[in-house]
């Protein structure tokens, strides 16, 4: 069974997160790690409580405290083993301390580690407008290795609802990862060739 580490920082967007973890953990064993500002953002976006969001979680979602350095996927002989991480939303914050080599939670320790381990790493960054601290810290964590993403959402399928168009999105994220979804139509799929 494949395994995925999924951290979901403070930014607003927490649905990405929820969802990257719906989706993912349709395909294999997911590691996720939430920080206590993203509680906070989940019960304002999606006015659900944590336990409410931690219930709704399937048997292939196991949960680490974003405190717990010592954490089985902090180590590069556990996380090599994983398919690579995803941080949906990634804070300016979380951004800045990966770029930057800062490790101070559970979240931050993946990333560098993947960095190191070469595993494959996706920051969704959820903010804008950047300055230009942001987009330096985005061009360190690319040269990195990492995929830097932004939480925007195409419109040439046709999007409906939030819901499309954060599939949209998702869908972008799980493309970096070679999975098969049912997301949102790609460019002229609908064309036949």
């Amino acid at each position: 069974m494949k395994t995925y580490i999924v951290g979901i920082s403070g930014a607003s967007g927490f649905v990405y997160g929820k969802r990257v973890v719906e989706e993912l953990s349709k395909h294999g064993k997911v590691n996720l790690i939430v920080s206590s500002t993203a509680y906070t953002v989940m019960e304002k976006e999606e006015g659900i409580t944590k336990s409410e969001f931690l219930r709704s979680l399937n048997s292939n979602v196991e949960v680490h405290s974003n405190r717990d350095l010592a954490s089985p996927i902090s180590s590069g002989s556990r996380l090599i083993k994983t398919e690579g991480v995803i941080v949906a939303p990634c804070s300016i914050s979380t951004l800045s301390a990966v770029a930057n080599g800062v490790i101070s939670n559970l979240i931050h320790r993946v990333c560098d580690v993947a960095l190191k381990e070469k595993k494959r790493l996706v920051l969704l960054v959820r903010e804008m407008p950047y300055n230009l601290i942001h987009i330096e810290n985005m061009k360190r964590v690319a040269l990195a290795g990492a995929v830097v993403m932004s939480a925007s959402p195409g419109f040439y399928h046709r999007p409906r609802s939030v819901e499309d168009m954060v599939n949209f999105v998702v869908g972008k994220i799980l493309d970096q990862f070679g999975l098969d979804r049912n997301l949102y139509k790609r460019w002229r799929e609908d064309e036949t060739q």
